[in-house]
Parts: structure tokens; C-alpha cells; sequence
């Protein structure tokens, strides 16, 4: 079996227990998968009008991992549809696109599929909060897009305990700068371990720097009157220096003109921040395409449209095998 390890534990007030926000961000700096253990009552997170108050453990795998400014770690799940356990799905299919910061704070934004416009589809911005008198473990921070087709929020809610599990098997093989000049490793060794049947994982700089993410809704204004300095525009502010992770699928190796390229698993871009978080207008989702003369192609799905788009760049990247 893969060994798995608690790089940093986290209690119901989300005070750390055991590990360290050091070694979860050694682990995720250096290509590591991530999986966050977390548990509840029945009754007080899944159906609150329940009798059973039994306790529900839970792991979910984070597909897509960020550092940002080398010091925080945050984490996508980019694959759930939304369930209603243990009976089954929801009745209106989306993507669940959690979010959980190396603090335990946590988002969720929901990009409805299902091509229902609901009132009002492109109304866009700050969205009143609701007290959820019925879930006080839950503890809404802001809400937003509410009622467009792509409504966000963040929020903490007082699991029982939070484990960041890692898998620390990749290695990193292959460095290089945006312009493909390398800086650690070969690529001989990336092809060698790619044809070995070896996974690829990839490192990219800069991904989320990208004015598209910037937000469309000025809410200095809205954050005076509400008293909520953190929603303050950052527009103006300088973009942190960060690395997605993300692993690559789908992968091919020009043999004469020595370029290795690949498709990624879905990544939700969003801008950098700290710590991580949803807002009107700073994220989408999509699909790369890196190379290892650092250009990369970029498919990505705008939420509130589930309109495509397409964009491309060059960025520093680091391959891993595993």
C-alpha cells in the first residue's frame, strides 16, 4: 500500500495538534498529493431534520494543491458532484468545487451543469448571508454570485478534526523557465520515467496571474458599510507568487524535437490570496496543455456562462514522476 502521512492535524477550534504547517507545505512544495480527513454527526451536517446522530468519517482527495508565496498551502476538490449521503446524488447536478486552506478555512464554489438559468442568471457581486440558525457548526464568511449560475462562499465549519494526509512519492526530475532553459534535472529523465509508465505531475508558476481573475465587481464600498475590511478590492495589489500543482494525464514525447507535452486532470484557477478564497469574478476551470519549452495551452470554462475559452502562456515549470 502507498504510504500516506499526517503532515499537520488540526482540532475542532482548528488549533493545530500535531504535524506543522511547515512540513504540509515541505510535502506540497515538493509535487506531494493531498487528502483531508475530516468527521461529523449526521444530524448536524448532512440532514439537520435527522435522528441519527451517528459520526461520519471522511477523506476527500484535493486534486489540485497551490503554494502561495511559498508559505501557504491551499486545496481543490475538482471531480465531486454534490451527494446526499448515504441515499445518493443531488437532485440538480454541478461541481462541488470545495476549497480548504492550510487553516481549515474552507469555500465552495458551485457551477450548475445542468443548463437551468435560474432568476436573475446574471446577477453578479456580494450576496446577502443567511444565519443557518439550523447548522451551528457552520459559519458563514461571505457569500457570493448567489444568484447567478455559478454562486461561491467561504466559510469555516467545526469538524471534529482535520487531517492533511500527503503522499510524498513524487520526485521532482525535470526543471525549466518559462522560456524552456533548464534549471534542474533532464528531460531524459522525465521520458525515461514517462516511458516506464511512471505518472507525470506538473508544477506551474504564475498560472493565476491573469487579469481575467482580477474580479469584476468594485466592493470597497460594500466592505465599508459592512464593516468587513478582508473584502476590501485587491485589484491593485501585487499578485503573489504562486505554483499550481496538478497531474498530467495524458502525456506524449516528440522524439526528434525533444518536446514532452501533456493534458492535465481539471484545475479551478483562482486569484492568489491569503488565505485562499472565492469572490465575484477571481475564478474559472479548466484544462492545460504544458510543454517543456514552457508554453501552455489553456481550455477553461467560464462558470457563470459554462461558455470556453481559450488562452495561453509560458510559465516555469517542474515535472515529477512518480
Amino acid at each position: 500500500m502507498t504510504k500516506w502521512k499526517c503532515a499537520l492535524e488540526l482540532n475542532r477550534g482548528r488549533e493545530r495538534v500535531s504535524g506543522s504547517e511547515a512540513a504540509l507545505c515541505d510535502a506540497i512544495r515538493g509535487g506531494a498529493d493531498l487528502r483531508i480527513e475530516t468527521s461529523f454527526r449526521h444530524h448536524e451536517h448532512i440532514d439537520t431534520q435527522s435522528d441519527n446522530r451517528e459520526l461520519v468519517r471522511e477523506v476527500s482527495e484535493f486534486r489540485t494543491t497551490y503554494m502561495i508565496d511559498d508559505r501557504w498551502v491551499a486545496g481543490f476538490m475538482t471531480l465531486r458532484q454534490p451527494v446526499e449521503i448515504p441515499q445518493g446524488f443531488a437532485s440538480r447536478p454541478s461541481l462541488s468545487l470545495f476549497l480548504y486552506n492550510q487553516d481549515g478555512q474552507q469555500a465552495i464554489a458551485r457551477p450548475y451543469l445542468d443548463g437551468v438559468a435560474p432568476p436573475r442568471a446574471e446577477a453578479r457581486g456580494l450576496s446577502p448571508q443567511f444565519a443557518h440558525l439550523e447548522m451551528p457548526n457552520y459559519h458563514q464568511l461571505d457569500s457570493w454570485d448567489a444568484e447567478s449560475n455559478a454562486p461561491s462562499s467561504n466559510f469555516n465549519y467545526d469538524f471534529d478534526v482535520y487531517r492533511y494526509w500527503v503522499n510524498d512519492a513524487w520526485q521532482e526530475v525535470y526543471a525549466h523557465h518559462a522560456d524552456g532553459r533548464a534549471v534542474r534535472g533532464t528531460l531524459a529523465t522525465l521520458v525515461d520515467a514517462f516511458q516506464s509508465g511512471c505518472e507525470v505531475k506538473v508544477g506551474l508558476r504564475g498560472v493565476c496571474a491573469d487579469p481575467d481573475l482580477a474580479g469584476e465587481r468594485d466592493v470597497s464600498r460594500l466592505a465599508e458599510e459592512r464593516g468587513m475590511p478582508e473584502l476590501a478590492d485587491d485589484r491593485g495589489m501585487p499578485e503573489l507568487e504562486h505554483e499550481v500543482f496538478v497531474q498530467v494525464g495524458f502525456t506524449y514525447y516528440y522524439t526528434e524535437s525533444k518536446l514532452f507535452l501533456g493534458e492535465t486532470h481539471p484545475i479551478v484557477r483562482v486569484r492568489p490570496s491569503v488565505p485562499l478564497r472565492y469572490r465575484s469574478g477571481n475564478w474559472d476551470y479548466g484544462w492545460l496543455m504544458p510543454r517543456t519549452d514552457g508554453y501552455a495551452d489553456m481550455l477553461l470554462l467560464d462558470p457563470y456562462t459554462l461558455r470556453y475559452r481559450r488562452k495561453k502562456g509560458r510559465f516555469a515549470m517542474r515535472w515529477f514522476v512518480k
